[in-house]
């Protein structure tokens, strides 16, 4: 278990503003480091994928899927717990994610609970 984990930031990645930023104001008020992104490319960009414990992504976005950066961070060696959002999910995808490693798969709209609970079992992952 990486112990410094729980320290490091949830990175959020969606397209939809005002989503986006009620993710992030859930997160921190449960005290927990968190910092979203518009896009994956924003996320890679960013260089912050080695300060991330927790990578909570949308599936369907422009550009670069979620389901893509999942992807290329494994093809990286950078293997981030990954909790995917979506309002388009099938089981296909749901397989695909999970296969990727992938910590939960959740259909907006979703359980605050949830959410924050799938966070901490990545956390601790």
């Amino acid at each position: 278990m990486d112990i410094g984990r729980k320290h490091k930031m949830v990175a959020v990645i969606e397209d939809d503003e005002s989503y986006r930023a009620a993710v992030e104001r859930l997160l921190k008020s449960a005290g927990l480091l968190a910092q979203s992104f518009g896009s994956a490319e924003a996320f890679l960009k960013s260089g912050q994928q080695h300060e991330t414990g927790c990578l909570i992504t949308d599936i369907r976005m422009p550009g670069m899927s979620g389901l893509e950066l999942q992807s290329k961070l494994n093809s990286d060696h950078c293997s981030i717990p990954t909790i995917f959002i979506t309002a388009h999910g099938d089981e296909k995808m749901r397989m695909q994610a999970m296969r990727g490693g992938a910590v939960k798969f959740l259909t907006k709209p979703f359980d605050s609970e949830a959410l924050l609970e799938s966070v901490r079992v990545a956390l601790t992952s």
